[in-house]
């Protein structure tokens, strides 16, 4: 990845503020790539120059990374190799499985490229340069006041700059990601990767060893690793799946060290973390810890119950809702991680603490108080506001993806909606140029619906709106409920009605009949349509209130992080928004308890202690046995452990999307792959602490072994460089 040195100089400029340039052994903090010339990581324990970490003039590490499928990934070899989590292929996984081929149990070996396999539904993307837009963003507001006209321009304004770079270079993909809410914007380019392919991917019972029971726990024993290889046409330009397409040549490949690292060494990570959101006030943390995290998990284990409950029917069914329960899954857990953290650390209260010094801190200034003086009041008054409605502003975000038939119908609708607001002449146009895309995203909804599902969920959510209080109603229900619909019974007669007269329960009528002409689509009508549209409508009705909080949001939030900036004499990170950061530390365990200490790595021995307590989660192939017995370990044991390591703890900042990240050693080689955090970390997007933040990786060691002594993967090995 190169950007040009007037592009890294600008943002020097922007980030210079956000970081203080002495080393500090346990800051918290995902970095921004212009933020790395500011640490010192050799004082740290880094052995190589910071420079080749990033270098905006050359070929650095950086160049090895890759968003893969919402994850990171990192390339392993010149011929576009990338290592990544098994957790990460799991939905291409499941899409190329079926009951004779399940992949998805056995697990997947490519021996040769022809045998690789399409990874559907993945691409890669790779940064290319970024560029401060800051002054150009903010400076298409400077005189508006209204919250929501100022938001609307912000995010036209964001994707114009965004379109005019993609304008300038037809090979790229370009973005804005807003770094500091309401005030610092950054143009990110990006070059998309189009054809992924399955090479490697280990069966689930070391891939996911371990299921929902050890998911967010320390020890882990999970080999949570797979690999792809990412294709381009023979010209080098990115292409669609197509078996003309040749392996990518990346610029940079990570070095895989298969010698690993032990306690307390110096690691660093790469890649592309999610969302954090340390920089808010105490109200936001109330509305996390009292409405969104109890709301979203109860119904996702309400969801992952029918689901699985609807899977024992047949092994097709089952591999069909697997990527919904296990993302479910992995929320659930993670929230209710989220809530047992926010409850002992009780940082609501000390969020609110630090607010009130905060407006003392404001009103003791004349200055300070001439322009923040109202600022925590208004923050207070918004989210009022948003804990006023928020059960049905949960409920309205979750319908959709709650039930499958009713997101396919507002699909459907939403795609006839829009064409009938062309002129008549332009319909058909309309529909040709889009008619593609919306095939494209009903086929993928029918990947993962299940009728029994469906109604099961959807009578759940119809029965929750049917108790929201009064300010809170659900239109489309109430106007069910003036006909008697105030009944379990009722509910369910109501749910069993629409889905016996929609055609939309049927795929092969949808895909070849309903979406396969413009007429057809304006002319048919049914029941769940009907229902849909009048939800939509109510959302339609709502969307000005919500755009006015969104505005005003922003401009708060923007205010609140710079005048905290001066209470504090301290400038902040900016908080993890899915663009490509660094975070680094020191491989190291921890106390999670009274008395009690985590070491730092698990071993082989593990999985079958594991293996002996009965858990079904917890079982494993017979070979890992037998060859453990036989201390067949090759040259991947670890001498201290007379064993192969298997998972290992950090305490690097990390958050959702660095799922894959290569974790690697002071001499930026490969020596693990991040998947995952202690429980205690779930927390982590609130806040970040050295003394219980761990973080997990997939010793590479154990990843070679399994590879070469399980799966008889030498080929791969030998690919990498590991002999």
């Amino acid at each position: 990845m190169r950007a040009t040195s007037k592009i890294f100089t600008s943002l020097t400029l922007v980030f210079l503020l956000l970081l203080g340039s002495a080393y500090r052994p346990f800051d918290e903090g995902m970095f921004p790539l212009s933020e790395i010339h500011n640490l010192d990581l050799k004082k740290a324990g880094l052995k190589i120059s910071q420079r080749e970490i990033y270098n905006p003039d050359s070929i650095s590490l950086i160049d090895a990374l890759v968003n893969v499928g919402g994850c990171t990934g990192s390339f392993i070899s010149e011929e576009g190799l990338i290592i990544t989590n098994h957790h990460c292929a799991f939905s291409a996984v499941q899409q190329a499985s079926t009951p004779e081929n399940d992949y998805l149990t056995k697990g997947f070996v490519a021996r040769s490229k022809e045998q690789e396999i399409e990874a559907k539904g993945l691409t890669c993307r790779i940064t290319d340069s970024y560029e401060d837009v800051s002054a150009q963003v903010l400076a298409s507001v400077t005189n508006v006041t209204d919250p929501a006209s100022r938001i609307k321009i912000i995010n036209e304004k964001m994707q114009s700059l965004a379109a005019q770079a993609e304008a300038e270079d037809k090979t790229i993909k370009a973005e804005v990601s807003e770094m500091f809410i309401g005030k610092t914007y950054v143009l990110f380019r990006y070059k998309t990767i189009q054809d992924v392919r399955l090479v490697y991917v280990p069966s689930r019972n070391i891939g996911e060893f371990g299921g929902e029971t050890d998911n967010w726990v320390w020890p882990r024993h999970t080999g949570d690793f797979a690999f792809m290889r990412a294709y381009v046409a023979p010209d080098g330009s990115s292409a669609k799946f197509s078996k003309s397409n040749v392996p990518y040549k990346p610029k940079k490949h990570l070095k895989v060290n298969a010698n690993g690292v032990n306690e307390e060494d110096f690691v660093f990570i790469l890649g592309y973390p999610g969302r954090t959101f340390r920089n808010r006030p105490a109200q936001y943390i109330k509305y996390q810890q009292d409405y969104l995290l109890p709301y979203i998990s109860e119904l996702y284990d309400f969801q992952n119950k029918a689901m699985e409950e609807a899977g024992k029917k047949d092994k097709s069914t089952e591999i069909k809702l697997a990527t919904r329960i296990k993302r479910n899954a992995n929320v659930l857990k993670n929230y209710r991680g989220k809530l047992k953290g926010l409850n002992g650390l009780n940082l609501s209260e000390q969020k609110k603490q630090d607010d009130l010094a905060l407006a003392q801190f404001i009103n003791a200034n004349v200055e300070l108080k001439g322009k923040y003086g109202n600022l925590m009041s208004e923050i207070d008054r918004l989210y009022n506001l948003i804990y006023s409605d928020a059960y049905r502003d949960l409920w309205l975000s979750q319908i959709y993806t709650s039930t499958s038939l009713l997101n396919i119908a507002g699909q459907i609708n939403g795609f006839r909606a829009a064409m009938n607001r062309r002129p008549a002449a332009d319909r058909a146009k309309f529909y040709s140029d889009n008619v593609a895309t919306l095939e494209s995203r009903i086929r993928t909804m029918y990947n993962s619906y299940d009728i029994d599902a469906d109604r099961t969920i959807f009578t759940k959510m119809l029965k929750d709106a049917a108790q929201l209080p009064k300010n809170q109603r659900i239109a489309a229900v109430d106007k069910q409920a003036l006909k008697g619909f105030n009944s379990q019974e009722q509910i369910d007669k109501f749910v069993s009605n629409l889905l016996a007269y929609t055609r939309l329960k049927d795929p092969e009528f949808v895909l070849n009949s309903l979406i396969k002409s413009s007429r057809s689509l304006s002319d048919y009508n049914d029941p769940l349509l009907l229902f849909e549209g009048e939800i939509a409508q109510q959302t339609a009705e709502l969307l000005p209130e919500k755009e006015k909080r969104e505005g005003l949001l922003n401009k708060l939030m923007g205010d609140y992080v710079a005048v905290k900036e001066q209470f504090k004499q301290q400038n902040f990170i900016p908080d993890a928004n899915s663009t490509l950061r660094l975070t680094y530390g020191y491989v190291r365990g921890y106390s999670p308890a009274d008395a009690t200490y985590m070491k730092p790595f698990t071993s082989i021995s593990g999985i079958l202690q594991k293996g002996s307590t009965g858990n079904p989660e917890y079982n494993y192939p017979p070979v890992l046995k037998e060859l453990w017995q036989a201390k067949n370990f090759g040259p991947f044991v670890k001498n201290e452990l007379n064993d192969v390591p298997v998972a290992f703890l950090y305490n690097l900042d990390t958050t959702g999307g660095n799922s894959g990240s290569p974790v690697m050693n002071a001499y930026g080689e490969l020596i693990g792959v991040n998947f995952d955090r202690a429980y205690e970390a779930t927390i982590n997007d609130f806040a970040w602490n050295e003394s219980y933040s761990r973080s997990i990786g997939v010793d590479i060691r154990y990843v070679l072994w399994v590879a070469s002594k399980v799966d008889k993967a030498d080929f791969l090995l030998k690919e990498i460089g590991v002999n």
